[in-house]
């Protein structure tokens, strides 16, 4: 369907909905046997977005994303094990799986050697790679495909600095066994080579066609990508001979259920809200507290879904230049920004005052405000005056001016970037607003040319990434460029510690003395919402299984067509 179409479709949807006169329930609803079929159309919490990349040569963040329903890790998130089929997992973090909460994916299972010290990976034996004509002849997914991918990776002159020092090789023992070899352990080791945001498997024969081109793309998941507009939509068809399966009341059915995935690109709130209240699209993944109410109202059969945001929103300062160098500077940047008013009259209510870097989920890690030192604490306060004068003690009385940077395709950034600038300018600082297209607004950051303000939203990733990337020096997702060496070897020593609860002594430590540094503006983390239509099954508001690896939460989903007929779509 043409995009033109596509919109216009949307306003005669709604007389349809109100005709329909279909109440949505909250209680539990009776399992069905699932059906196959159908389209899923999903405006996913990237929406604004299109694709970025095809290659995972090119270390891109939302990778996964666009890719991860054709290309495939060694470890997945269990979705047996989520809240929807009675387990403790939400599966919302964007890149946090626990131990217990992970499955072999392309592996079947994996153990550890301290000596030698190694992680062996057994891989299923019978996954296929579907025909690609032009690209590939269909093939047995095998341990060379591993290796090739790790290696390809590793070459990569984007990848992130001290990514893989922790590695010596990787090899694979047989067709269906790879060896990763560690120089030393490494805390983070599965999440960096089994189901982050750089361990997709990619056949050679897609890097020897050319992985950049959507048209070559091949994987051993659950979907094939069939078509791509940029700015308009993804389409993903069945893979024919995908391998896995979902049991449900104890029978296993192939999947996936639906014939067709569309991820739809729309850059407007307004249109996008449109779009779930008329059916044009079955799932919105992120939705602003202050849009529920009227949702709720005007679409009563939704389903709903709340959750803190797995991004934390920050104006990054920039430690390398002045004024931000100076310590005072920026902790009166912090002072001068009432958050608290933030919260309830841009958030309504919805958000919290701190929940970031470290999120509230991850127990034994996080620490509530109460428990930072006073030095950190103070930073959460309004206190304009106090701002005024370390101003004056830093040698500007009269404040002064600064760019900053922000993305035009992130709505909730283009409404809160002017209440910035007048809570700045109530202490003298003028900030001179820059909107940006993502790409160059990215760019800029990663080629560390970004301006000495940066307004942008990150996510929590997990609890040693969080801290990480946005503190230690040299890291490509650091846009205050904070650089501390103690800083850095205390981390250092974190990657190295073996006994977990030692590691969250030492990550709470390093957390209170980041938020005390002040190289960042400190801003309220929000709630938001997803909503689904009832015909939408086997589903409960889960974004990812994975690092922002959503595909095989779709393959599972399948769609009630007679539901969806009788209420008039």
């Amino acid at each position: 369907m043409s995009m033109r179409k596509w919109t216009r479709g949307l306003v005669a949807g709604v007389a349809g909905l109100a005709l329909a006169g279909w109440v949505g329930g909250g209680a539990a609803e009776a399992q069905q046997k699932p059906q196959y079929g159908g389209t899923l159309e999903v405006a996913t919490w990237f929406a604004t977005l299109s694709a970025l990349s095809w290659d995972p040569y090119d270390w891109n963040w939302k990778l996964n994303h666009d890719t991860g329903q054709f290309y495939e890790q060694l470890v997945a998130g269990d979705l047996d094990k989520s809240v929807r089929k009675g387990g403790k997992y939400a599966y919302i973090i964007d890149a946090f799986l626990a131990p217990d909460s992970q499955r072999g994916e392309l592996a079947e299972k994996w153990e550890w050697s301290d000596d030698p010290l190694s992680v062996t990976f057994h891989l299923r034996k019978g996954i296929m790679y579907p025909d690609k004509p032009g690209v590939m002849k269909s093939r047995e997914f095998v341990a060379d495909d591993v290796v090739f991918s790790f290696n390809r990776m590793r070459s990569s002159p984007k990848n992130i600095a001290t990514y893989y020092d922790f590695l010596d090789r990787v090899e694979a023992k047989d067709r269906h066994t790879v060896v990763f070899h560690f120089k030393e352990f490494n805390a983070e080791w599965d999440y960096r080579i089994a189901w982050g945001f750089y361990t997709p498997v990619v056949p050679k024969e897609v890097i020897d066609a050319g992985p950049a081109n959507w048209k070559n793309v091949n994987g051993t998941g659950p979907f094939m990508l069939t078509d791509f507009v940029q700015g308009n939509s993804n389409t993903y068809s069945k893979n024919p001979v995908y391998w896995d399966k979902e049991k449900l009341d104890g029978v296993e059915y192939k999947i996936p259920f639906v014939d067709k995935l569309v991820y739809r690109t729309i850059k407007d709130e307004t249109t996008q809200h449109a779009a779930l209240r008329t059916a044009k699209i079955d799932i919105l993944e992120s939705i602003n507290a202050r849009y529920v109410p009227e949702l709720k109202k005007s679409a009563p059969a939704l389903r709903w879904n709340k959750r803190l945001h797995v991004l934390g929103t920050y104006v990054a300062l920039r430690n390398d230049v002045r004024p931000f160098d100076d310590i005072r500077v920026r902790r009166a940047m912090n002072l001068a920004v009432n958050r608290k008013e933030i919260i309830e009259a841009h958030y309504q209510g919805e958000a919290e005052l701190f929940a970031f870097p470290m999120h509230p989920d991850w127990t034994g890690y996080y620490e509530t405000l109460d428990k930072l030192p006073p030095e950190a604490r103070e930073l959460f306060e309004y206190n304009p005056e106090k701002a005024k004068k370390l101003l004056a003690e830093a040698g500007y009385p009269k404040g002064f001016t600064f760019p900053m940077e922000y993305c035009a395709c992130a709505p909730d950034h283009v409404d809160l970037a002017p209440l910035l600038v007048a809570y700045f300018e109530a202490i003298g600082v003028k900030a001179e607003l820059k909107p940006m297209e993502y790409s160059a607004f990215l760019s800029a950051m990663t080629t560390k040319k970004h301006s000495a303000g940066y307004f942008m939203s990150q996510s929590h990733t997990n609890p040693t990434t969080s801290i990480r990337k946005q503190f230690v020096t040299g890291q490509t997702w650091n846009p205050s460029m904070h650089t501390d060496a103690e800083f850095d070897a205390k981390m250092d020593e974190v990657y190295r510690t073996k006994d977990e609860a030692k590691r969250q002594v030492l990550l709470r430590e390093l957390t209170a003395r980041a938020v005390a540094d002040a190289p960042y503006v400190w801003l309220p983390t929000q709630y938001v919402y997803s909503a689904w239509w009832p015909w939408v099954k086997n589903y409960n508001g889960e974004l990812s299984v994975g690092s922002i690896r959503p595909g095989p939460i779709y393959a599972r989903i399948w769609l009630d067509q007679e539901m969806k007929r009788k209420m008039g779509y």
